[in-house]
This record gives structure tokens, sequence and C-alpha cells, in this order.
């Protein structure tokens, strides 16, 4: 079966966020068909839609995986279930772990329950910064641009609510 190269963004902002993360990144790594290949720095992020909440702990994962999209969408659904019995309360609400398909090869795809590239990417300066730590030159396949290229067209409006952790944070 073929190998498959998939950015995931990953996400926390309920109790301690950078744990959650690291707990998440640790239980990805466990399943079958699931190898989580880089990881990029923790980033303080603005909440974004709904802005009465706290801020985020954002970061990027790069994986390998032979799962086709839809079976990596479960395992990640269940994931985020297995940490979250509660779930978030609304959409764009608090939530202790969230789990995103950025890309997935060059992959366009567009279900009901799925659509990659992850269609407001280009947008998002919480995921395009972590992305480019691990993969700059990983290409949009929508927009044909590099992750960098867009990151540069949105990063001076959004600069100020994304911020690089220290390990101690």
């Amino acid at each position: 079966m073929e190998q498959h190269i998939v950015y995931l963004s990953i996400g926390s902002n309920v109790g301690n966020k950078i744990k959650n993360l690291k707990k998440a990144i640790k239980r990805l790594s466990k399943y079958d068909r699931v190898d989580v290949d880089g990881v990029s720095s923790f980033y303080k992020t603005e909440p974004q839609n709904f802005k009465d909440q706290e801020w985020f702990v954002n970061a990027a994962l790069k994986i390998k995986t032979r799962l086709k999209p839809e079976d990596l969408l479960a395992i990640l659904k269940s994931l985020e279930n297995e940490m979250d019995k509660d779930g978030k309360p609304f959409r764009f609400g608090p939530r202790i772990i969230d789990l995103d398909i950025v890309y997935y090869d060059n992959l366009i795809l567009k279900t009901k329950y799925l659509e990659i590239p992850h269609p407001r990417v280009h947008e998002r300066c919480f995921v395009l910064r972590p992305i480019c730590d691990i993969g700059a030159h990983t290409i949009h396949p929508v927009l044909n641009l590099r992750s960098d290229v867009l990151l540069k067209k949105i990063e001076k409006q959004e600069a100020q609510k994304v911020i690089l952790l220290d390990e101690e944070d």
C-alpha cells in the first residue's frame, strides 16, 4: 500500500494545553499505520470566531500513513472523543483537543464530512505558522502556492495572534 504524507493541525485551550497536545501526539503515534514524522514548535494563539475563551496552544504534525483520508479522520475523531468525553460545547468553542487534516499529499477532496486541503488554511496564521516549521515548501493543491508564501500573505495582520512558546511555558 502507498504511504501518504499528511499535515495535521492540533490545538487545545482547556486545562493543561501543552500536556493535552503531547498526550494526543503520543496516542496518535500508537495507532497502526500512523507514523508521526515531525512536530512543529508550540504556539500560543488567539481564538478565532468566538473570542470569549482562553487562548489556544497550537502545533502541526507531519505524519506518514497508509490510511485513506476517511479512515484517518475516523481515528482523529476517536482520539478527540477519548480525550474529551464531553466534546466542545459549540462550534469554535473551547476544547481539550482538536485535530484537523490540513494537507493529504496533493489530494483535493470534498465530501459531506471532510474537505482537503482544509478550507480555511490559507486564512489561518495559527495553522500555517506551525506547518511552516515542518513543511514550509508544502504546496496548497488548490491555490498552487507553498505554505510559506501563504503565510507571508497573512502574517502581518495575524502575527500578534500567534506567539512562539518556550519549552518552559
